[in-house]
């Protein structure tokens, strides 16, 4: 039975096969996406599979991204088809100074449309941890599907772990900001890179996690863990945590990088791994979701096959 279980978006995304800009581009390749299709993935990955609750179209795209699912070792219980939603797509353009950028099809699409309640209670009382993204938040019912899971998860001392991914081609005339605030004091844990965190109103230094830390803390979450790309991660966590009060660094592992898609999915779920497993260091956490995240880029895409997470150590 998982002990995680996991919510939120499953799209594709098309990638240019060429550096022109997007309106040029002739030709693209399939892949299946979604930060928490990503982070489901790799639990499975390993060896801790976790139910993904999430909704794909009953179309072509809905059927790629179920099997996909499916193939990569995710549970399918919590798996919704929609029978009159599409399934959402993201053409991604941007090139590698001014990083990736999305044009989405997401109105109305099917994981857009969430409802409350679609997890029962009997889930939720097996479980641990319920991790959660940004993106359903955009928008209902998706968002009060994941403020009722979170609430339930609460009354039920499951460990809440919030994924900020700040994507403002979603967000249209909504407070992406406000909804952060919104949700974080029912959260245990948030993950963010330094680049989610201006967005979300913290102020001063994005990058340094003695200056945003203290303000995470100051909504919510008792724990903080700031991924810093090839210069690996940081966390704080105050007295509340179970591993807390602490403080820890961790460089990251030099690799040969293929594709640093996912890369931040694959550290939370490495993060996951460690603390569901029952590891209470920090130090220990951030060397098990820096080593995850340095083995998915030998691969190309988020749930590409993933090397095992010793071998970069």
């Amino acid at each position: 039975m998982p002990d995680v279980l996991v919510a939120g978006e499953t799209l594709v995304d098309f990638l240019p096969e060429s550096d022109t800009p997007l309106a040029g581009t002739e030709a693209f390749a399939r892949r299946p996406g979604g930060a928490p299709a990503n982070v489901a993935v790799r639990l499975a990955q390993l060896d801790r599979p976790a139910w993904f609750w999430t909704r794909v179209g009953s179309d072509p795209f809905g059927d790629f991204l179920a099997e996909t699912l499916a193939d990569r070792g995710v549970p399918g219980r919590f798996v919704e088809r929609d029978p009159s939603a599409k399934t959402t797509l993201a053409f991604v353009s941007g090139d590698s100074t001014s990083g990736p950028r999305f044009t989405f099809y997401r109105d109305d699409t099917a994981d857009t449309r969430l409802e409350p309640g679609r997890v029962p209670d009997d889930a939720l009382d097996a479980v641990g941890w319920v991790v959660v993204g940004s993106v359903p938040l955009a928008s209902d019912p998706a968002r009060r599907a994941v403020h009722d899971l979170v609430d339930r998860a609460n009354a039920r001392d499951c460990r809440v772990v919030f994924d900020l991914n700040a994507r403002p081609e979603l967000w249209g005339d909504a407070d992406f900001a406000a909804e952060v605030d919104r949700i974080l004091p029912a959260v245990d844990a948030v993950k963010a890179s330094p680049e989610d965190l201006g967005p979300a109103g913290i102020d001063g230094d994005t990058g340094d996690i003695d200056a945003v830390a203290p303000q995470l803390h100051e909504r919510g979450p008792h724990t903080v863990f700031l991924t810093l790309g090839e210069e690996g991660a940081a966390a704080r966590a105050t007295a509340d945590a179970p591993w807390g009060p602490a403080e820890a660094s961790h460089g990251g592992y030099p690799v040969d990088v293929v594709d640093t898609t996912g890369a931040g999915d694959a550290f939370t779920a490495g993060v996951l791994d460690a603390l569901a497993g029952g590891e209470r260091d920090l130090g220990s956490v951030l060397e098990r979701g820096n080593a995850v995240a340095a083995a998915s880029t030998a691969r190309a895409g988020g749930m590409a096959d993933l090397p095992n997470p010793d071998s970069v150590v």
